[in-house]
């Protein structure tokens, strides 16, 4: 079923893990393993192209390689089998050479690792995209109030400049921290059947130091066909970072509810609306990204589990990894690239954000009250002073800012002028603007390590 793909993915990186790429990824593998021994003289220079033509994904019928590798347990038994043929119907000789040395694993999760690295190459670029717009908002916000809230209620005034740099600071971690998976766990896989090459004899390492060439991989220390903690690092990396896009989808629809109303997703016809109440203007975006942080972290925990594999080759782990890591980054990919374009267009009520700051009648302020008298007197005495007069505003639903007026221990410390400081909000945003200044700097100083350098 793919009716829903619009709705919850990336079309870039769908793209990737497609039929024809997966075929693909495999094949460039086989034609790239052909010129590595060719170049080491370990096959016969003609035989590599002979063989590199026949690795072309439309040459294969799709549906004939699933139904076979039902009966094999993978797709790279049939896949050989049909490459050595298609070369066999024009160079026999050639076809003696295909896959020469390598075992099934090895196609497969190079071939997978190409596709990894692709996707995340536009994961990356996505990211890029999302802090360059997270970095735009929260410069021009950086003086917009709007209530801070811990435990879903107001706590102190903020700013939503703030809030958004909270978000970008965090994106920008997972830009680094995918910057350094894709370094550390993008290698070549190639170890014939055990992880020797012995089948290569001395000359193993020559054809894998071709092959990485060839591929423009790594070439790790050894093969690491049992030992998955690079693919279950690329997992939990995305993970992460996909639990972040959560995050910051949350707060936003939070920021949505009709009680609230200080954001609202982009609108255009038919976007958000209801099959039966015309009035509604739903948070798309958020709920696909939600979906994606919801469904993300069951799948990554199977990647873990997954590493638990036995000795040389494992039996049934390998295979879990085959639909789950591409679906780890296929959610993602797709709550990444749904996020980036809706906070690019965000629509912000900075007046109703204004407005819900006065919705406590003034209890927003009480830290401060209590702060500025604990100058004056013991801060727990201070700290239940303005308590108690917090009560007895509630209780007579009065604006705290009159209720402290009139209590005679308060008046002795603090002015009429010191409460007017005290219940303004842009007095008490403590170093808000320094640390949005310190996100934006380190953002763009990420950016500028990412930047080509001229030649």
């Amino acid at each position: 079923m793919n009716l829903l793909d619009p709705l919850f993915r990336s079309q870039a990186v769908e793209k990737v893990f497609s039929n024809r790429a997966t075929l693909q990824a495999m094949l460039d593998f086989e034609a790239a393993l052909a010129r590595a021994e060719a170049r080491a003289g370990f096959i016969p220079a003609a035989a590599a192209p002979s063989i590199e033509a026949k690795c072309h994904a439309e040459l294969y019928d799709m549906t004939v390689l699933a139904r076979a590798a039902a009966n094999a347990g993978n797709l790279a038994i049939p896949l050989v089998k049909q490459l050595t043929l298609l070369v066999a119907q024009k160079e026999k000789d050639a076809a003696r050479y295909v896959h020469w040395g390598a075992t099934s694993q090895d196609a497969i999760d190079t071939g997978r690792v190409l596709q990894l690295r692709q996707a995340l190459i536009l994961v990356s670029s996505e990211l890029d995209l999302l802090a360059i717009a997270l970095g735009e908002l929260a410069h021009k916000n950086r003086t917009t109030l709007v209530a801070a809230r811990t435990w879903m209620q107001q706590a102190l005034p903020t700013t939503f400049g703030l809030k958004v740099a909270g978000w970008l600071d965090a994106i920008d971690r997972h830009r680094a921290r995918l910057t350094e998976t894709q370094g550390r766990c993008l290698v070549l896989q190639f170890g014939g059947a055990v992880g020797t090459m012995a089948a290569l004899g001395a000359r193993g390492l020559d054809v894998a130091t071709n092959l990485a060439k060839e591929l423009q991989l790594p070439l790790p220390e050894l093969p690491w066909h049992s030992h998955r903690d690079r693919i279950a690092e690329i997992a939990t990396t995305l993970g992460l970072c996909c639990g972040t896009l959560g995050k910051i989808a949350r707060d936003i629809s939070l920021h949505t509810q009709t009680e609230v109303g200080e954001v609202f997703e982009p609108s255009s016809d038919g976007r958000g609306s209801s099959s039966t109440m015309p009035h509604k203007r739903n948070p798309v975006t958020c709920a696909v990204v939600l979906s994606a942080a919801a469904r993300v972290p069951a799948l990554v925990s199977t990647m873990l589990a997954t590493m638990v594999q036995e000795q040389e080759r494992g039996l049934g782990g390998w295979h879990t990894e085959w639909e789950t890591l591409p679906d780890i980054v296929r959610l993602t990919a797709g709550a990444l690239h749904h996020l980036t374009t809706t906070v690019s267009a965000l629509e912000l009520d900075s007046e109703r954000m204004r407005q819900n700051l006065d919705l406590t009648k003034g209890l927003i302020f009480a830290e401060a009250v209590a702060m500025a008298l604990g100058e004056k007197m013991p801060r727990s005495d201070a700290h239940e002073l303005v308590q108690k007069a917090c009560k007895r505003a509630q209780n007579a639903r009065r604006d705290l800012r009159s209720v402290l007026a009139q209590d005679a221990i308060i008046k002795a410390n603090l002015s009429d002028a010191d409460l007017d400081r005290l219940f303004t909000p842009a007095n008490y945003l403590g170093v808000a603007d320094q640390f949005i200044d310190r996100v934006l700097a380190a953002s763009t100083a990420h950016r500028d390590l990412k930047k080509p350098r001229k030649k």
